[in-house]
């Protein structure tokens, strides 16, 4: 089976095109997506046929589970699109995931601009798994929810991208957290039924946001366009920033644009690091 292995800002992906030919994806995501064993990725996309849009995006996290959406992913599986000569000439195509409607942008430098949809706040929508306290609902954002975490109390701002983020804004560098040792416990939380990524972010101005992420289904990552862009909305609705922001990344910058109603645009770049054929037979 024939894949393309890319990135963006470090956020790795494996690549295949179907072409009708069904598996199950899934256990092929644990297997291609092993750091040793595999390919070696992030998670495992599939671009697939759209009765709605130019073409459909799956995406297998490294542990197995589906997600619903992946902005650097989407950049990814966009790049692959462009480069590969699949719509033409066309600069402009529309993407279907899980989440909605995509649609993209490719500027003539390599960079990829796409909607990200609206960012939803309710805590159905997120999900978490009880309507909060009012005090910590301020008509719009979820913020300052607490959870304890090994003797740690977090306050996290929720934002629903499409898929659940849990942001924890703190005033140290991120650098200094206890990503590996917190991270996982946040996700798994009882309060998030679905899971959910964490976030830790520090204000460096108004324009600049410093972010690790852990992320649901795969640890922590150099990059992720959904946690940049949930990092961006509620660090605006909380007068941090403006409507436009550049998240740095362990992995790269991203520039992340919201007029506080609409949808999210999510810009940067996407590369393609090697082709490759997967030999091996236990995922059939």
């Amino acid at each position: 089976m024939k894949f393309t292995k890319l990135q963006s800002v470090g956020n790795d992906f494996v690549l295949i095109d179907p072409q009708g030919e069904d598996k199950d994806w899934s256990k092929l995501a644990l297997h291609m997506c092993h750091r040793h064993f595999g390919a070696g990725a992030d998670g495992l996309m599939l671009i697939l046929p759209s009765a709605k849009a130019d073409f459909r995006m799956r995406i297998f996290n490294a542990d197995g589970s589906e997600a619903e959406i992946c902005g650097n992913g989407l950049r990814c599986l966009i790049h692959y699109i462009a480069t590969n000569n699949l719509i033409g000439n066309r600069d402009e195509l529309s993407i279907e995931t899980l989440a909605g409607i995509r649609n993209a942008q490719i500027f003539a430098d390599g960079r990829i601009r796409t909607t990200m949809g609206k960012p939803m706040f309710e805590a159905h929508q997120i999900p978490v798994a009880a309507e909060p306290d009012p005090k910590y609902y301020n008509g719009q954002l979820i913020s300052d929810f607490p959870l304890n975490i090994n003797n740690r109390r977090l306050l996290l701002s929720l934002v629903s991208m499409g898929n659940p983020h849990a942001i924890h804004f703190c005033t140290k560098p991120v650098e200094e957290f206890p990503l590996g040792e917190v991270g996982p416990l946040v996700e798994t939380h009882k309060a998030f039924p679905k899971r959910t990524n964490f976030e830790v972010a520090n204000i460096l101005d108004s324009e600049h946001i410093k972010v690790r992420v852990w992320e649901r289904g795969v640890g922590e990552t150099l990059g992720c366009g959904s946690g940049a862009s949930a990092v961006a909305v509620a660090a605006q609705i909380l007068g941090y920033v403006g409507k436009f922001v550049y998240i740095k990344l362990p992995g790269g910058t991203l520039g992340v644009e919201w007029d506080g109603h609409n949808d999210v645009y999510l810009t940067g770049k996407a590369e393609t690091i090697y082709t490759g054929e997967w030999l091996k037979d236990e995922t059939v």
